[in-house]
């Protein structure tokens, strides 16, 4: 089969025409830098934010020509939408949207602001996120999921860092997921975790160079278009810092909250803080923060070592006013089973640590439905008779 280029993908999209028929995308400027990978093509188009739903014929017609070139498995494409493009008109007042609740009625959200949409059959969504890199975030991700399995609920868990995934390795699982219906693709599956992460569709060996836009393509296609099926709660590895994605995580989808991962030490408190002011700046409630790497257990005379210090993410829950969800110890176990991709809460799930997860798990989940309850009783059903 032969080798897909950018080239050909290009010519290819010059059969496309541009906005109101006039001229090809690709002569117009509109499509991105091609990235292609394992023969999936994905870029995006830019248009004018106001145009964004008239255009998405334009989109599909793109996928659609990118799928019939020979060698070609899939195209993601997005359109990206380029406020400054757009045409300086009067603000047009629109009549304010009013989603349906969980009872089929009409419920109109506070101020008017468009609801986010939520993905079918997922109760509640929850992002684990840290201000760094090199605190344990990807494992504290899948241990809360297979934590929260533990306590009896159905979860999936979604690896949202787009340049570095780490779920396959953590969670041993190979191979490509499986396209069902439409452009719905099925996760991948162990320990009972329903899992999707751009490590299954791009080789571990290839570098990510995406910008802005495609992240955020890649991201909500990741979330929308893939069968979930029902799940009491998705967990969602964030990628370290405030970057493009978790903007998108936060902005464009109904969170139910954020866990925050810190190490003792100040230095990873500074940056842990700046993924708390993110969180309370685009109104996410923040769960709380777990203290990883908490202290040292020698495995050979049980003695416990303070190696980064102790205590200072307690105190900095303490000080901003935020739950402390938990100590996980810093042990020789976490880093075997993650290499091995069999993490504790499944390997060891009558240990030490597989207890501390799964009362993180339960602190995280009674915040999350006592929210749920809080808001059912501040925001009525309005029933038209």
């Amino acid at each position: 089969m032969p080798d897909v280029t950018r080239e050909t993908v290009l010519e290819k999209l010059r059969s496309v025409r541009g906005p109101d028929m006039e001229g090809n995308i690709v002569d117009l400027g509109l499509v991105s830098d091609v990235f292609i990978s394992d023969g999936k093509a994905y870029f995006s188009i830019t248009v004018p934010a106001d145009r964004a739903k008239e255009l998405e014929p334009m989109r599909a017609a793109a996928e659609r020509v990118v799928r019939e070139i020979p060698g070609v498995k899939a195209a993601m494409v997005a359109l990206t939408a380029d406020r400054r493009a757009a045409p300086q008109a009067a603000p047009v007042e629109r009549p304010r949207q009013v989603p349906p609740t969980t009872h089929g009625h009409a419920q109109r959200p506070a101020g008017g602001v468009p609801a986010k949409a939520g993905i079918p059959g997922v109760g509640a969504i929850i992002a684990v996120a840290s201000g760094k890199g090199g605190v344990g975030k990807s494992t504290t991700s899948v241990n809360l999921a297979l934590a929260l399995q533990a306590n009896g609920l159905k979860v999936g868990l979604l690896d949202a860092d787009i340049y570095g995934p780490s779920m396959p390795r953590l969670l041993k699982i190979s191979g490509r997921p499986q396209q069902i219906e439409g452009r719905l693709i099925r996760p991948m599956e162990n320990y009972g975790l329903r899992v999707m992460s751009m490590g299954f569709l791009v080789d571990e060996e290839v570098a990510m160079i995406w910008r802005g836009p495609m992240i955020q393509s890649a991201l909500l296609q990741m979330l929308r278009e893939v069968a979930w099926g029902d799940l009491d709660v998705l967990v969602v590895d964030m990628p370290p810092g405030t970057g493009d994605a978790q903007l998108t995580m936060a902005q464009q989808v109904p969170l139910a909250g954020a866990v925050i991962v810190s190490t003792p030490q100040d230095l990873a408190l500074v940056d842990a803080r700046k993924g708390l002011a993110m969180f309370r700046k685009v109104e996410v409630p923040v769960l709380g923060i777990v203290e990883n790497m908490s202290y040292f257990v020698a495995p050979d005379t049980g003695r416990r070592y303070d190696i980064f210090g102790h205590g200072g993410a307690r105190k900095e829950a303490e000080r901003i006013g935020v739950p402390f969800l938990g100590e996980v110890p810093l042990t020789m176990g976490i880093r075997e089973t993650s290499d091995a991709g069999t993490p504790l809460v499944v390997s060891e799930p009558r240990g030490e640590v597989a207890r501390i997860y799964r009362d993180i798990a339960a602190k995280v989940w009674e915040q999350v439905s006592a929210a749920r309850q809080n808001k059912s009783r501040a925001m009525p059903d309005i029933v038209f008779e």
